[in-house]
């Protein structure tokens, strides 16, 4: 098997990834993704799609993770790993899909706008 690429994207956070046969070794930034995402929660994240697929242990992956904050990464690899599985099996895509995997979230950090501190939030209003 040839090496599967795919791009993953949270926010401001950008998964490149490229997948092989192999043993289940997840490198992200040259570290072990324990390491990476200390937490359970974003191991979790990152391992979805091989759960729903059932394809736990029987690939390799090599991350590039820039942007963002960690959560936000985690969801980025989350949606390359989806996509990279889809390409290696077409079979793959409705489980991955009916639990959302699929779909790239839209939602980004709205702008500050002038004259006012925030994006929404607005200075202390004087009567007198």
């Amino acid at each position: 098997m040839e090496v599967v690429n795919a791009l993953g994207r949270r926010k401001t956070a950008v998964a490149r990834i490229y997948l092989t046969e192999g043993n289940g070794n997840i490198i992200v930034n040259k570290k072990d993704y324990k390491v990476y995402f200390p937490t359970a929660t974003l191991q979790y994240i990152v391992t979805q799609p091989f759960h729903i697929t059932e394809t736990v242990g029987k690939f390799d992956l090599k991350v590039n993770l820039e942007g963002g904050g960690v959560s936000g990464q985690a969801e980025a690899l989350r949606l390359a790993i989806s996509r990279a599985l889809c390409k290696i099996d077409e079979a793959n895509r409705p489980p991955l899909k009916a639990k959302g995997l699929m779909r790239r979230d839209p939602r980004m950090v709205e702008r500050k706008k002038p004259g006012q501190p925030k994006a929404r939030k607005k200075f202390q209003f004087s009567k007198r």
